[in-house]
């Protein structure tokens, strides 16, 4: 598949054959196709919170919103010394977000947006892109959100690409390719929504559930 003239429609068959679009930096224009021999996952069902995280969580510093500020959140995370997403990547995603194949969660201080997460969803599967914090541990909290919300909504695969050691404290491991392309093909045959619960979830009713599930 080529990725000149790439269409949002075009990418989301890619992700269907398992692979997905980088730059190789902010100002450069082209994009490429990357098809990790390994690939990185977060079982939904084994997220680690530590207890650290776990308090933090309970007191709910912040307020978590979903898809309210997606194109924030994109911005957030390219806002770094060197980052992937350039401006087709940027304009590619609005243009899934529109159509309803990508989401955003938030975590907002006040009327601060100060971390968040976001990623495209095809049937059962999410396809997490990037992530940003700008607060101790926003990060964390956000992806602890949304590992709840993917449970939620029926999702079969969270999809990481990659495994940083920052993901893999967090329960994220490394598939084969073959081991990622069943995952993938039972998830795009599973019906999921992520809009669904509209209200994200409380710290406690979160915690709950994760420790119902352990």
């Amino acid at each position: 598949m080529a990725v000149d003239d790439l269409t949002p429609r075009m990418l989301l068959s890619a992700y269907a054959t398992g692979i997905f679009p980088m730059a190789e930096s902010r100002d450069d224009p082209g994009l490429f196709w990357v098809n990790p021999r390994r690939r990185g996952i977060f079982p939904l069902d084994d997220f680690h919170i530590s207890r650290s995280l776990a308090r933090r969580i309970r007191r709910d510093p912040f307020t978590i919103r979903v898809n309210r500020d997606f194109a924030g959140v994109v911005a957030g995370c390219a806002d770094r010394d060197e980052t992937w997403i350039n401006e087709t990547i940027f304009a590619l995603y609005r243009e899934l977000h529109a159509l309803g194949h990508a989401h955003s969660l938030e975590v907002w201080e006040g009327d601060l947006l100060v971390g968040g997460v976001y990623g495209v969803t095809l049937g059962g599967a999410f396809f997490g892109e990037s992530m940003f914090s700008r607060r101790t541990d926003a990060s964390k909290i956000a992806l602890a959100y949304l590992v709840d919300r993917l449970g939620a909504g029926g999702f079969r695969l969270f999809d990481t690409q990659f495994v940083t050691p920052h993901l893999s404290r967090l329960g994220a491991i490394e598939v084969s390719r073959a081991a990622y392309m069943a995952r993938l093909q039972e998830a795009l045959e599973t019906p999921a929504d992520f809009t669904a619960p509209e209200t994200p979830a409380t710290g406690q009713a979160l915690l709950q559930r994760r420790t119902q599930m352990s």
